[in-house]
């Protein structure tokens, strides 16, 4: 698995960006986003019960992440259509301010090292991506566990510090100056 201090991979990867059947699909690449962070994750299949929650978790967040002028990217090995199908029929994804990458040759999840052994399909993990596209940050859990966007974004605003920050930091508080 690539981890903290390797290049994330480049992709050309079609995404899911809006509910309208016309305006619903665009390819992206790492560099639709220069000189941005990145936060790209994971999850396993669409039409499952833990993966929407944490979708929509990362899309209520979406503005703060923005706000530290971070692109939120979500993906998973099923196919742009199925992300457009899901998205039309969940309510809490309907207005997903953020695409849904369409890994379906698994491509980007293997160059990653995060397809599942057992399931085939990515596990749920999670990288920030700094602007040189160098990975920041790799958290991956079970299947049937999901992540708390919140604590990726008090790790994002600590590594934005670049400076030394305390277990248990948020925004605002005192650094750890030597």
């Amino acid at each position: 698995m690539l981890g903290v201090g390797q290049k994330f991979p480049d992709f050309k990867l079609t995404a899911t960006v809006s509910t309208d059947p016309k305006k619903a699909f665009t390819d992206l690449s790492l560099d639709s986003y220069p000189g941005k962070w990145k936060v790209v994750f994971f999850w396993p299949k669409d039409f499952t019960f833990v993966c929407p929650t944490e979708i929509a978790a990362f899309g209520k967040l979406n503005k703060q992440f923005a706000d530290r002028d971070t692109q939120v990217l979500g993906a998973s090995v099923d196919s742009e259509f199925v992300h457009l199908a899901w998205r039309q029929n969940h309510n809490d994804l309907k207005d997903l301010p953020f695409p849904m990458l369409a890994d379906i040759k698994r491509e980007l999840s293997a160059s990653l090292g995060i397809i599942d052994p057992a399931a085939g399909v990515s596990q749920r993990a999670v990288y920030i991506v700094d602007p040189e596209n160098v990975i920041r940050f790799v958290m991956v859990t079970d299947l049937s566990v999901g992540r708390n966007p919140e604590e990726v974004i008090r790790v994002l605003d600590a590594l934005q510090t670049d400076e030394l920050c305390p277990c248990n930091w948020h925004k605002g508080e005192e650094t750890i100056h030597v």
